[in-house]
């Protein structure tokens, strides 16, 4: 009933009121104040219910009015912008990762033997020099005169020798006819003895002079880079100076000397029992691979405080990017998983009820699927269950879904390569899903 055939039947009600008692006339079985009271309020009261049934009416038709709009505003519910990225099947290698730093096989601190002068510089800074090459000479003739003196004073002592020998020889032959004493025989033979010791004293320091001369010429002990030169020629040098004249490094190979947890130890040894683990050096800042080389050994002992051990890998150096001290990212590769199901790690959504995908159906719609994630490497998840190779799933936009969500994929996301991270460098560590 609208408000206009409640007018209406509202005044049909009062002209009937007015049919039935025209004169107004009152019950004289009443009171005459409660037949005033019945006559007055009556009006009012059905003038109060027909406002009340007007207002509802009012209010009813404002509400519907209000939500036939809405809901003509609001229209079809919307398709959700996301990224989406096919699952693939390939191999994930299996990184174990530690801080570590570049160390020199060989490191020389060159400094002189002798006392002298320097004659001759025969190296750069920085120069790459190879063993034997003669870097600096002392100057030498010092030792040459001590050399030539040595060489008389032993031509003396044999003259001599030879004297006592000979002085010998004829005492000898006296003995029989008892011409001569035998203490006299025994004098000569220990002079002639002692004549043997000088000589052979003689040409042990005539060795250590020819020896001095050698120490005048220094040369690398190894193939190596020479470092910042600390002397230069006419400087005087001495045995005991504390300063290196240089300071030698060998740079190939070179060696990386990087820690791991013990926990990871008894795996890294057992895969070297099988076969020869490759490391990859990268930058300080993670991104830039430096080099590749090849694990060597393990330490004999855990660090107590750090709870972690020692390993040295063995790296060629060709293209001469590691230096000695140089700060690097070694990633010891373990293993490579065989045939793998692969997604991009930005698809993995973890929640309470587990981690799960939202993949894409050919409808265009999205299901939450929950998946076993056997392995974390880089920006590549390997799923155990629950995607195939060749499904899609979402990778950016999940915020804005639930299972049954229509979605549009935007760009060329839907042809991203699930794996396009493998060529990049590993991540901080290969961790294995739960």
């Amino acid at each position: 009933m609208n408000a206009s055939n409640k007018w209406q039947f509202h005044r049909r009600s009062c002209e009937q009121l007015q049919r039935t008692n025209p004169l107004n006339i009152i019950d004289s079985s009443l009171p005459r104040d409660k037949h005033l009271r019945a006559t007055h309020s009556y009006p009012r009261l059905v003038l109060a219910v027909a406002l009340g049934v007007l207002c509802a009416f009012v209010s009813g038709c404002t509400s519907a009015d209000s939500s036939q709009k809405k809901a003509q505003a609001a229209g079809p519910a919307r398709a959700v912008s996301v990224a989406v990225a096919k699952a693939e099947r390939e191999d994930v290698p299996v990184y174990l990762v530690g801080l570590g730093s570049v160390t020199a096989f060989y490191t020389a601190n060159i400094k002189s033997r002798i006392d002298g002068q320097i004659m001759r510089v025969n190296f750069q800074e920085g120069q790459l020099v190879k063993e034997g090459d003669l870097l600096i000479v002392i100057d030498p003739r010092p030792y040459q005169v001590q050399l030539e003196q040595m060489q008389a004073q032993l031509f003396k002592d044999q003259a001599s020798l030879r004297d006592a020998r000979l002085n010998l020889q004829r005492y000898t032959t006296l003995i029989p006819s008892g011409s001569i004493a035998q203490q006299q025989v025994d004098t000569q033979q220990s002079l002639a003895d002692q004549l043997d010791g000088q000589v052979r004293t003689d040409q042990a320091q005539i060795d250590n002079a020819k020896l001095q001369i050698v120490y005048c010429n220094i040369t690398a002990p190894f193939t190596g880079r020479v470092g910042l030169r600390q002397v230069d020629p006419g400087n005087i040098v001495h045995a005991a100076d504390t300063n290196p004249m240089l300071i030698l490094t060998q740079l190939q190979p070179i060696a990386v000397i990087f820690t791991l947890p013990e926990d990871q130890l008894p795996t890294v040894a057992q895969h070297m029992k099988n076969s020869t683990l490759a490391v990859e050096a990268y930058s300080r800042d993670d991104q830039t691979k430096l080099a590749t080389g090849k694990l060597q050994t393990i330490d004999n002992q855990i660090d107590l405080t750090t709870g972690t051990a020692k390993l040295k890998a063995v790296f060629d150096n060709k293209d001469n990017q590691l230096w000695p001290n140089q700060f690097v990212n070694a990633n010891l590769l373990l293993e490579t998983q065989k045939n793998s199901t692969v997604v991009p790690s930005a698809a993995i959504i973890r929640g309470p009820q587990g981690t799960f995908v939202y993949l894409v159906k050919p409808d265009k719609t999205v299901e939450a699927r929950t998946v076993a994630v056997s392995l974390t490497q880089g920006n590549i998840t390997a799923i155990a269950s629950g995607v195939n190779p060749g499904d899609e799933v979402v990778t950016d936009g999940q915020d804005k879904l639930q299972t049954g969500s229509t979605i549009e994929p935007r760009g060329a996301g839907s042809s991203n390569n699930a794996t396009g991270a493998n060529d990049s460098k590993p991540a901080a560590s290969g961790t294995p899903g739960s």
